[in-house]
């Protein structure tokens, strides 16, 4: 069932989804060759936590840790451990949730560490306008299908493929909620978009082939090729006069712009 959201509720997840940009901004300052990822997983829930929130993921299903941290190949749900250390070259997802006042917030960010392959630079940009050319899409009266189609379209011609075991989602007073929001489709399919809808938009873009595995853990979604992968996603809300993006990225690109 699909929740239509109040103008204070909206509000609510807009304070949420901020929170969680600002986390994506305090890990911007610590990404560096060294680093551990569950040093930068201890990191965002102490910032969490100060901030009134409680960490949206964690004993979400079962999930062990505050952020979903993925290094490379793994395309989303890595664990943060101390054994996985960050080093130059490597690209990492870090996707965070909060939870605050009942509502939750949810948005990702692809990071390079110092300097990446060409390649792999390339893909991180196409990534993340993707993401903005199916927010593009999602206005009311739109279906779910052409936020898809404009994803996967922008994606695959530019050499690319398009991850499909997972997809976006609604947000609210859960994580998940419907309805399912594909990076791929028909133009036109699915369900019609309507105003106070609140959904995540998360293009998961391959540099090699679309397929995917998962390991034993559970959770560690990984490419079968072994090719890195990157993963952007904000929450927004339908208006009725155009799309409101309550997550968002300028704390991570103001930390940023000061290396």
């Amino acid at each position: 069932m699909i929740s239509i959201k109040t103008d204070e509720e909206i509000e609510l997840l807009r304070e949420s989804n901020l929170l969680v940009g600002k986390t994506l901004g305090e890990m911007a300052k610590h990404i560096r060759p060294g680093v551990s990822t569950l040093e930068l997983d201890r990191i965002a829930d102490e910032f969490i936590r100060s901030h009134g929130a409680v960490p949206g993921f964690l004993g979400y299903g079962g999930f062990p840790n505050s952020l979903c941290i993925s290094v490379n190949d793994v395309v989303v749900h890595g664990i943060p451990s101390a054994d996985c250390v960050l080093k130059e070259g490597d690209v990492v997802s870090i996707d965070c949730g909060t939870l605050k006042n009942g509502y939750y917030g949810d948005s990702a960010y692809t990071f390079e560490v110092g300097r990446v392959d060409d390649e792999i630079h390339r893909l991180l940009v196409t990534t993340k306008e993707s993401l903005y050319k199916g927010i593009e899409k999602a206005v009311a009266g739109v279906r779910i299908g052409d936020i898809g189609h404009a994803i996967q379209s922008y994606c695959e011609s530019a050499g690319f493929s398009v991850v499909r075991e997972l997809v976006g989602h609604g947000v609210g007073k859960n994580l998940h909620e419907d309805p399912q929001v594909p990076n791929y489709g028909k133009a036109g399919q699915g369900i019609k978009l309507k105003e106070g809808m609140v959904i995540a938009i998360e293009p998961m873009i391959n540099l090699g082939e679309r397929h995917v595995y998962i390991e034993e853990d559970g959770w560690t979604i990984r490419t079968r090729d072994r090719k890195p992968s990157a993963h952007f996603e904000h929450t927004l809300a339908i208006r009725k006069h155009g799309v409101d993006i309550l997550s968002s990225f300028d704390f991570v690109e103001q930390e940023l712009a000061r290396l």
